[in-house]
Formats: C-alpha cells, sequence, structure tokens
C-alpha cells in the first residue's frame, strides 16, 4: 500500500509556485482564512487545489518527489 501525503505545507507551495517563502506563508494564510480555520490548523492537499484552481494529480506529482 502506497502511502500518500494529505497535508500541504508553505515548502511545498515554494516549490509548486516557484515563489518565495514569504509568498507561500501569505497563500497559507489566505487559505486558512477563506476556509475559516485557525493558526494551528493544516491544509489539506484537496483545500489547496480547491482554492488555488490546480489540478490535485499534478500538484500531488511534486509532493511525490
Amino acid at each position: 500500500m502506497e502511502l500518500k501525503r494529505v497535508v500541504i505545507y508553505s515548502k511545498d507551495i515554494e516549490v509548486i509556485t516557484g515563489r518565495s517563502g514569504r509568498y507561500a506563508r501569505k497563500v497559507m494564510t489566505r487559505i486558512r482564512r477563506a476556509l475559516g480555520k485557525q493558526r494551528h490548523q493544516l491544509v489539506s492537499l484537496g483545500e489547496f487545489c480547491a482554492y488555488t484552481g490546480l489540478p490535485e494529480d499534478e500538484v500531488a506529482r511534486y509532493l511525490d518527489r
């Protein structure tokens, strides 16, 4: 059984977008606000993809690396 990550971190957003760490943290903050999450709550891959409009299968490829 292959395990896949469910949670996305700001470092992942840096790799996916090619932008800075500060930008990635802002995106994470915006996603949490849009979803009504608190600072300590994690953002899932599905939530990130729904917010950004990126296809989940393409983003998942970056996480497998």
